[in-house]
């Protein structure tokens, strides 16, 4: 069976996408989301994603947690929205590593658990993997999951399995809409 490191971004994202590939690939989940913000919240998406691999059988490797390396990547574009070219940084960000974790391991394809996101636009993060994989000389499987009533699905394995689910992408420029309004007025 083919190997895949599949960058996952959290439990929610991975079931349906594990589901699909585990026909095809041997997985090995990427935990790498420098991104996330806070560490707490950080912290419950990465054991979120580690209780469902010991439950489903795949292994996980978990990526270094530097705040300070995304945010410098990033720092440009970091208030414009989702989708944006602060999406395109972070997303290149965080799939160059799993490229490089790749060819460490000694992975032949790399993909994304990214695709699966109604907010998340997958044809630029496919034009980022293959780009990267032009780069790195792995293989980038290209999906869109969220087609296919893939979202819905994810959100049935989500119930199923009880998972924690996040209210926003996980950077802190993404929650900035959470906290408008929640300011006490003295």
């Amino acid at each position: 069976m083919k190997k895949i490191l599949l960058h996952t971004c959290c439990a929610p994202c991975a079931g349906y996408v594990i589901a699909l590939l585990e026909k095809e690939y041997s997985i090995t989940a990427f935990f790498f989301n420098p991104n996330i913000h806070p560490i707490k919240e950080y912290i419950i998406r990465r054991d979120e994603l580690l209780r469902y691999s010991a439950s489903k059988g795949f292994s996980v490797i978990e990526g270094t947690y530097d705040q300070r390396q995304w945010f410098t990547f990033v720092k440009e574009a970091r208030f414009l929205g989702e989708r944006s070219e602060r999406c395109r940084r972070c997303i290149t960000f965080r799939l160059q590593h799993a490229f490089e974790k790749a060819r460490e391991e000694s992975i032949e394809t790399v993909c994304t658990t990214l695709t699966i996101s109604p907010h998340k636009d997958a044809k630029m993060i496919n034009e980022i993997g293959l780009a990267l994989a032009e780069k790195y000389g792995i293989s980038f499987l290209t999906a869109d999951f969220k087609k296919n009533d893939g979202f819905r699905k994810s959100l049935e394995i989500s119930r199923a399995e009880n998972f924690y689910r996040q209210r926003y992408c996980g950077c802190v420029y993404s929650a900035f809409p959470l906290y408008r309004g929640r300011r006490s007025h003295k």
